[in-house]
C-alpha cells in the first residue's frame, strides 16, 4: 500500500511540475503545433498498449455477470451527469462558468481502468469482473461521453459535430485500442514483462497532453478566468462530488443484494473517473484555449479518488476471509 501511494504522490508532483512548465514556459507556433502531433502520437500509443494489455478470458469471465456491469454503468454514464446538473443552482456561482462545464465534463466520463482493478485486487474483491467493466466503461465511453457533453453543456450540441466527435475519438482511441488487442498474441507476453516500463509510458503520455492542454489554455488567459480561490473550492467541490460517489455506489450495491465482493468491484469501479480517457478526449471536444479549465476538475478529483480509495481498499482488505475471496487473477 506504501508503494502504491507513493506511486500516485511522484506522478501528482509531476503533474503539478508539468502545469507550472506548461504556465511559465508555454508552447507557442511551431512548437505548438510539434506537441499536438507528439500528444496524437502518444495517446494512439497509450490505447494501443491497453488493448495489449487486455486479457480475452477475463472479458468472458467478468461478461457474465450482467447486473453488475449494469449497475457500474447506471453510476457511471446516469448518476454522475445527474449530480453534475442537479447541483448546478450550488455549483455555478460557486466556480463560475469555465469550471462548473470542466465538472460536467468529468461527470460524463467514463470509469478508470488500472487503477479501479488494482484498488479491486487490493481490497479482495470480484478482479474479472472489474476487469471487464472497466475496460468497457471506458469503450462505451467513446460514443456515451461526446453525447452526454452535448446534453450537458451545450457546445457543439448539434448532432453533425457530435456525430464528428464520436468518429474523431473512435479513430484516436478505439482503433489504436482494437489494434493493440489483436497483437496480443504476438506482442502481449512482451507487454506483461514489461509493464513497470509501459506504465511509465502511459504517465509520461498524460503529462505529454496535460503540458499541450495547458500551453494553449494560458496563451488564451487560463489563470485570469481561475482565481485562487476558485481553486480552493474546487478541491471541496470534488470531494463531496466523491463522497456522494462512494455512498451511492455502497448503498445500491448492499440495497440489490451483491455480496461484499461484488460490492467492493462496484464501489471501485462505479465511483472513478478517468483522467487517460478524459484528457485526449477533451482536446476533440472542446476549444484549445478551454481545455485547461475542462481539465482542472478532473486532474483534481482524479488525484482526490487516488488517495480515498487507497484508503477504503486497506480497510476492505482487512476485512475477515470469505469463501470466496479466492479469486482468480485475470490472465
Amino acid at each position: 500500500m506504501s508503494n502504491i501511494r507513493l506511486l500516485f504522490d511522484k506522478f501528482t508532483l509531476t503533474l503539478i511540475v508539468v502545469i507550472a512548465i506548461a504556465t511559465l514556459l508555454p508552447a507557442h507556433g511551431s512548437g505548438a503545433v510539434l506537441f499536438e502531433w507528439l500528444t496524437t502520437l502518444a495517446i494512439a500509443l497509450l490505447f494501443f498498449m491497453h488493448g495489449a494489455k487486455l486479457s480475452r478470458n477475463a472479458i468472458i469471465a467478468g461478461a457474465m455477470h450482467w447486473r453488475l456491469h449494469a449497475l457500474v454503468f447506471a453510476c457511471t454514464f446516469i448518476m454522475f451527469p445527474i449530480l453534475g446538473w442537479v447541483l448546478r443552482p450550488v455549483l455555478l456561482p460557486l466556480l463560475g462558468g469555465p469550471l462548473y462545464m470542466g465538472v460536467l465534463y468529468l461527470c460524463a466520463l467514463p470509469g478508470t481502468v488500472q487503477s479501479a482493478i488494482a484498488f479491486t485486487s487490493i481490497a479482495r474483491g470480484n478482479i474479472p469482473a472489474a476487469v471487464c467493466s472497466a475496460s468497457a466503461s471506458s469503450l462505451i465511453g467513446i460514443v456515451v461521453t461526446p453525447l452526454l457533453v452535448s446534453w450537458l453543456i451545450g457546445g457543439g450540441g448539434q448532432s453533425g459535430s457530435t456525430l464528428h466527435a464520436i468518429v474523431h475519438i473512435s479513430v484516436e482511441l478505439l482503433l489504436p485500442f482494437v489494434a493493440g488487442h489483436l497483437m496480443r498474441p504476438w506482442i502481449g507476453a512482451w507487454v506483461h514483462r514489461n509493464k513497470t516500463w509501459l506504465k511509465m509510458v502511459d504517465q509520461g503520455s498524460i503529462l505529454l497532453v496535460v503540458y499541450t492542454a495547458f500551453s494553449a489554455s494560458v496563451i488564451g488567459g487560463l489563470w485570469k478566468t481561475v482565481p485562487p480561490m476558485a481553486l480552493l473550492v474546487l478541491v471541496l467541490v470534488c470531494c463531496v462530488l466523491l463522497a456522494l460517489a462512494l455512498a451511492a455506489t455502497t448503498q445500491l450495491a448492499r440495497r440489490l443484494g451483491f455480496n461484499k465482493e461484488d460490492e467492493i468491484t462496484i464501489v471501485f469501479c462505479g465511483s472513478k473517473k478517468s483522467l487517460a480517457t478524459g484528457v485526449p478526449m477533451a482536446q476533440v471536444l472542446f476549444a484549445s484555449s478551454m481545455v485547461g479549465p475542462m481539465l482542472l476538475p478532473l486532474m483534481v478529483f482524479h488525484q482526490i479518488q487516488l488517495m480515498v480509495c487507497a484508503v477504503l481498499a486497506q480497510k476492505y482488505q482487512q476485512r475477515a476471509p470469505s469463501g470466496e475471496d479466492a479469486l482468480q487473477e485475470p490472465a
